[in-house]
């Protein structure tokens, strides 16, 4: 979709409130059957209430947050406190109980805006000969996570590897080389293996993520942190990288934690070049970085950069609502669901379509979200604990509006039971397939494999382990302060396809939508999928919510710690 002329805020809070009640009415078109057989171990208030779940009420949300009116759903931009109020409003015509802040629907997020400005300059500067200048967007990205200002960086650039330290696993990059005041150059992911005992084998954990690797950098001292881009390693291009730091990038406000003033990107070219002037092969290096051998290189170059910042603060709103439960006491303990509604916004300096308007990331998740909560609110009878809905904000970026939610739950952690999230879930028909790729690590498998055979769907491994998608959704941040958590989504076989029309589309969606303004809504959608992962999640919900028992991460588990330390003692 094109720019256009911005409509002045009260022409769209008109249509948004027209297309608010217009969403929340029933479709007019018939309702499609897409649960073959409904679930035997629920209730039939239950099963009537999940029945009700329609695929057009999804496709209503996912056309109105993804138009143009919402410009992308940026963190701390119009669209996206449109798209907050918007999912509010839906969950007051539900009758859900505000969760948020003060009696509202909304838990404020104090974050602050970081744009770099154009005279932010970043060289690489070698013992002898001529500085590489590099240019924005085209050879590196580059944030000042400290949030300051300026920052003037000069310090020497040390390559580690990938830079991990895991004890678990026998690896440390780091050596014990003292990296204070350094610009630590690393590899995307984590060593391949193909076994499942030395990082999770082919699927990427953590350490992989490019949030851990700043996060070590910052608590190792290092004042800059850069990654090399390559495509097959970061399992996304380099105009995935550019569209998501291009612009104003949101953090939450700092409160002491230590941060980098560089947190980059660049180019393989540029490590090539930079590499290739340090008397390396860069293919060796990375090479020898697979290594439990390998120590880290202190490179004869210097990273020479002024950054200079925009710094707005702001605040942003995760939207919570909560449907109490039915037992006096397991309602103080609830089932969590959870979808991001924020997206990359509009770049007003960009020509062409410059709105990134996010329609499977994530609209399409939010629909899903708000029909479960519409069905759950219209049930008989409730479910015996309660049911929280939180749909946050700034996951595009780095999960932060999960982040903050996880810190601060509307009930202790300790006493939510589960975490089902939705994010992407792609119109393209009916799934033979689901995704739950987590689910197998807590005690709670066996009831989301009992359920996926009563909707007829095979449980599919993750089609692509090696982009370590359990770490890159809001699920993981419950998960890290213990919730047992994880997404829903389908497989990659569907009704009159075979599975390899299914990975086309995936692949397809990659490479030429993910992250980009061509995101879109389109009429020709098929919801149909979106409903039958919203029947499926609501099922197994139910059950959680059901239970005697709290549902745990299984022994050995990364995240079975938190949740024992937030479990209340026992004498």
């Amino acid at each position: 979709m094109r720019n256009s002329p911005a409509l002045p805020l009260a022409a769209v809070v008109s249509i948004f409130f027209l297309i608010a009640g217009l969403s929340a009415a029933p479709p007019s078109s018939p309702q499609k059957n897409v649960s073959p057989d409904p679930p035997t171990r629920l209730p039939r208030a239950a099963v009537a209430a999940m029945e009700t779940i329609n695929p057009e009420r999804i496709r209503a949300h996912v056309r109105f947050l993804a138009h143009d009116l919402l410009e992308g759903r940026g963190t701390g931009q119009r669209g996206g406190d449109l798209a907050a109020e918007y999912i509010g409003t839906q969950f007051a015509l539900y009758g859900l109980k505000p969760a948020g802040d003060n009696g509202t629907y909304m838990q404020k997020l104090p974050m602050v805006g970081v744009t770099p400005t154009p005279d932010t300059r970043f060289w690489l500067v070698p013992e002898q000969g001529s500085a590489m200048e590099l240019r924005p967007l085209e050879d590196y990205v580059a944030y000042d996570q400290a949030q300051q200002p300026e920052s003037d960086i000069d310090a020497e650039v040390v390559f580690v590897g990938y830079g991990i330290e895991a004890p678990e696993y026998n690896w440390d990059d780091y050596k014990g080389t003292d990296v204070k005041g350094k610009v630590l150059l690393m590899l995307v992911n984590e060593p391949p293996s193909d076994d499942d005992n030395f990082f999770k084998g082919k699927a990427l954990t953590y350490y992989g993520r490019w949030t851990y690797k700043y996060e070590e950098a910052a608590r190792r001292g290092a004042v800059g942190a850069i990654l090399i881009h390559k495509t097959d390693m970061a399992s996304y291009g380099w105009e995935v990288v550019r569209n998501s730091n291009s612009g104003e990038k949101a953090y939450l406000k700092l409160k002491g934690q230590p941060k980098l003033s560089v947190a980059a990107w660049i180019q393989l070219g540029v490590a090539q070049k930079l590499a290739a002037e340090s008397g390396m092969d860069l293919e060796k290096v990375m090479a020898d970085a697979r290594s439990r051998n390998f120590r880290p290189i202190t490179l004869p170059f210097k990273l020479k950069a002024q950054m200079v910042s925009k710094i707005r603060p702001f605040e942003s709103n995760n939207v919570i609502a909560m449907l109490p439960g039915s037992d006096p006491k397991l309602k103080n303990e609830a089932v969590i669901y959870t979808a991001h509604y924020d997206h990359l916004g509009i770049r007003p300096d960009m020509p062409g379509d410059n709105i990134y308007n996010g329609a499977d990331d994530n609209a399409t998740g939010c629909g899903i979200l708000l029909e479960i909560a519409r069905a759950y609110s219209q049930a008989a009878k409730k479910p015996r604990r309660s049911i929280i809905f939180a749909s946050v904000t700034a996951e595009e970026q780095g999960l932060l509006g999960s982040e903050y939610l996880g810190k601060h739950p509307p009930i202790p952690a300790g006493k939510i039971t589960l975490d089902l999230n939705y994010d992407d879930v792609k119109p393209l028909g009916v799934p033979e397939e689901v995704e739950v790729s987590g689910a197998e690590r807590t005690t709670f498998y066996p009831v989301v494999q009992a359920t996926a055979k009563e909707f007829r769907l095979e449980i599919r491994p993750d089609a692509r382990p090696e982009a370590g998608h359990y770490y890159r959704s809001d699920h993981f941040s419950l998960a890290r302060v213990g919730i047992p958590s994880f997404s829903i989504n389908q497989g990659m076989k569907f009704k009159g396809h075979d599975e390899v029309w299914g990975l086309e589309q995936d692949r397809d969606y990659t490479a030429k939508h993910y992250h980009q303004p061509s995101d879109e809504y389109h009429p020709n959608m098929d919801f149909t999928g979106d409903a039958t992962m919203a029947r499926f999640g609501f099922a197994l919900g139910w059950e959680a919510a059901s239970l005697p028992h709290m549902i745990g991460w299984e022994q050995g588990d990364e995240f079975e710690a938190p949740r024992v330390k937030s479990q209340p003692r026992t004498e």
